[in-house]
C-alpha cells in the first residue's frame, strides 16, 4: 500500500470540498470511532465462528468491507493531519508490542 499516495489523495479529495475545516484531529478521531461502531455493530450479535463465516457471505463481507476502508481512511488522514509518518510509528509499535508480549509468553494478557 501506497500511503503517501493515498494521503495525496485523500488531501485533495478534503480540499475540493472544502473540507479542510472541518478536518481537525479531534474531528477526525470522532469520525474514526464511529465508523469502528459501524464496523462492529456488523458483528455486534454473531458467534466467533459466524463472524470468521463472514467472508462466505459475499453481501456481509462487502459491508464489512466497505466498513474497513473507511477505518482505514480515517486512521490515514488523521496521521495526515497530524504529520505522523504511519510506516514509522507502526514499525515502532511493532517493536515495543514484542518486548511487551515476548514469544515465549504468547498468552499474556495485560491492560497496560
Amino acid at each position: 500500500m501506497d500511503v503517501e499516495r493515498i494521503q495525496r489523495k485523500l488531501r485533495d479529495f478534503a480540499r475540493q470540498r472544502d473540507w479542510d475545516r472541518y478536518h481537525s484531529p479531534k474531528n477526525l478521531a470522532m469520525a474514526l470511532g464511529v465508523e469502528v461502531a459501524e464496523l462492529m455493530e456488523l458483528f455486534q450479535w454473531v458467534d466467533p465462528e459466524e463472524s470468521r463465516n463472514v467472508v462466505t457471505r459475499p453481501a456481509d463481507l462487502a459491508a464489512v468491507t466497505d466498513e474497513v476502508a473507511d477505518v482505514a481512511i480515517y486512521v490515514i488522514r488523521l496521521a495526515d493531519v497530524l504529520g505522523v509518518d504511519l510506516e514509522i510509528a507502526i514499525e515502532e509499535k511493532i517493536a515495543k508490542n514484542a518486548k511487551k508480549y515476548p514469544e515465549d509468553r504468547p498468552h499474556r494478557w495485560s491492560m497496560s
